[in-house]
C-alpha cells in the first residue's frame, strides 16, 4: 500500500510535527509577522479540534530577540546572538501563548538539544514528556536551546532546527513533517536566478543531484537552508513519517495537509512506524537485557495493549539502566514485546511483585506507575 493511500483510508494524519522557519515567521525582517502567525495558530487550533496532535518546532527567537531590543545591527558573534535568543526566546513563547490562549489553548515550551536526545535517559525523558503533553492536550512548542546549542546558532548543519524537527517526528512517531517555510516546495532549480524553476511535486529517493540542486540555492532568504530540509527529510522517512516542504502563507496549508492534500514536495516515508520502532529496540545497541512477566500481564500487553506494572514481574535478568531497550517474555515461553524501560534492572528487583502505587515505599522513589509504558512499547 502506497503512503497516499494509507492516508486515504485512515481520513490523513493524525500526529503531527509542524515545523517554522525564520523567514517564515519574520517575513524577512528582523521581527515576528504577528498576523502570519495568528494564522498558523489558528490552523492549528483546527487540527486540535479535530482531534490529531500537534507539535510545533518553531524557530525565531534570535530575530524576535533583536525586536524586543531594538538591535538592529549586524553583530553576528555566537555570545551576542545567545543573548538575543535569550530575550527572543521568551518573547517568542510569549507570543504563541498569547495567540494559543485566545482560542482557549494552551501550550507547553520544549527546548532540547542533541545532546538530550543522544543520551538514552535524556531521550526517554523528552518523549514521555511530550507524549505526556499530548495526553494533556496540550500543544508543545519546541525549540533548540539556542542559549547553549553553540552548533545551531554558527549555523552549522548539525542542531538546525529543520534536523531538530525530524528528531522530534522521530521521537514521538509523527505521521507527518511539515517543514513550512516562505517557498512552495523542492524546486528544480533556484527559483529566485530561475523564472522557468518548478516545484518537484514528489521525491522517492533523495538523490546527489537533488543535493546539488538544494545546495546551489544558496544560504540567504528564500530556498537557502534546502540542504537541511533534505537531511530531515532523509531522517524522517527513515522512521516512519511522510515529509511535506511547503509555503506556510498556503491558505489553510496545515488542515489542507493533515488531510492528505498535496501540497508542495511531498517524500513518501519508507518504513512504517512499527517497522521503525522495532528495528530500534530490537537492535543490539539499545536492547540490554530481558523482563520475564507472569500470564496476567503477558495477557494484559498482548490483548488490552496496557503498560507492563511492576506487579506482573517475575524476574529480571541484566543488567540494565533507565531508558535501556529491554525484551519482555513469558516465562519459559516466547518474547512478546520490546520497549524502553523506565526502570534499570537494580530497581526492577526490589520492586517486581509490588503494586505500582507501592514503589516509592520501596525505592524511596519512583518515575511513574509503568515499568514500560505502552508508548515505549512494541509487540513481537
Amino acid at each position: 500500500m502506497t503512503p497516499s493511500a494509507s492516508r486515504q483510508r485512515s481520513g490523513g494524519y493524525q500526529r503531527i510535527v509542524a515545523k517554522l522557519g525564520t523567514n517564515l515567521l519574520t517575513g524577512g525582517r528582523d521581527r515576528l509577522d504577528l498576523d502570519l502567525m495568528a494564522a498558523l495558530v489558528a490552523q492549528v487550533v483546527r487540527l486540535h479540534e479535530d482531534g490529531r496532535d500537534v507539535l510545533i518546532v518553531t524557530s525565531g527567537a534570535i530575530a524576535a530577540g533583536r525586536e524586543r531590543l531594538n538591535e538592529h545591527g549586524h553583530r553576528r558573534d555566537i555570545p551576542f546572538r545567545q543573548v538575543l535568543a535569550s530575550v527572543g526566546q521568551a518573547y517568542l513563547m510569549q507570543t504563541y501563548d498569547r495567540l494559543f490562549g485566545a482560542h482557549g489553548r494552551v501550550v507547553g515550551q520544549t527546548l532540547l538539544t542533541r545532546r538530550d536526545l543522544g543520551d538514552r535517559q535524556g531521550y526517554l525523558n523528552a518523549r514521555n514528556t511530550l507524549l505526556g503533553l499530548l495526553e494533556l492536550r496540550v500543544i508543545p512548542v519546541i525549540n533548540e536551546n539556542d542559549t547553549v546549542a553553540v552548533d545551531e546558532i554558527a549555523g552549522a548543519k548539525i542542531g538546525d532546527n529543520d534536523n531538530l524537527s525530524a528528531l522530534v517526528a522521530n521521537l514521538i512517531d509523527a505521521d507527518l513533517l511539515a517543514l513550512l517555510t516562505d517557498t512552495g516546495g523542492l524546486y528544480t532549480a533556484d527559483p529566485r536566478l530561475r523564472a522557468d524553476a518548478e516545484v518537484i511535486p514528489r521525491v522517492d529517493r533523495i538523490t546527489r543531484e537533488l543535493e546539488a540542486i538544494a545546495g546551489g540555492s544558496g544560504s540567504g532568504r528564500g530556498t537557502g537552508g534546502m540542504v537541511t530540509k533534505l537531511q530531515a527529510a532523509r531522517s524522517a522517512t527513515a522512521h516512519g513519517a511522510d515529509v511535506i516542504i511547503a509555503s506556510g502563507h498556503e491558505p489553510n496549508v496545515l488542515p489542507r495537509l493533515a488531510s492528505g492534500e498535496h501540497i508542495g514536495t511531498l517524500f513518501p516515508r519508507r518504513v512504517s512506524k512499527v517497522e521503525s520502532r522495532k528495528r530500534w529496540m530490537l537492535s543490539g545497541l539499545s536492547t540490554r537485557g530481558t523482563i520475564i512477566v507472569d500470564e496476567g500481564a503477558g495477557r494484559a500487553l498482548v490483548e488490552r495493549k496496557k503498560s507492563l506494572l511492576p506487579a506482573g514481574i517475575r524476574d529480571v535478568k541484566g543488567p540494565f539502566k533507565r531508558g535501556d531497550g529491554v525484551l519482555i517474555a513469558l516465562p519459559e515461553g516466547p518474547q512478546i514485546a520490546c520497549g524502553i524501560t523506565n526502570y534499570g534492572s537494580d530497581e526492577l528487583e526490589q520492586i517486581k511483585g509490588v503494586r505500582s502505587d507501592h514503589i516509592e515505599d520501596v525505592l524511596g522513589y519512583q518515575y511513574g506507575s509503568e515499568v514500560v509504558h505502552r508508548n515505549n512499547m512494541v509487540l513481537l
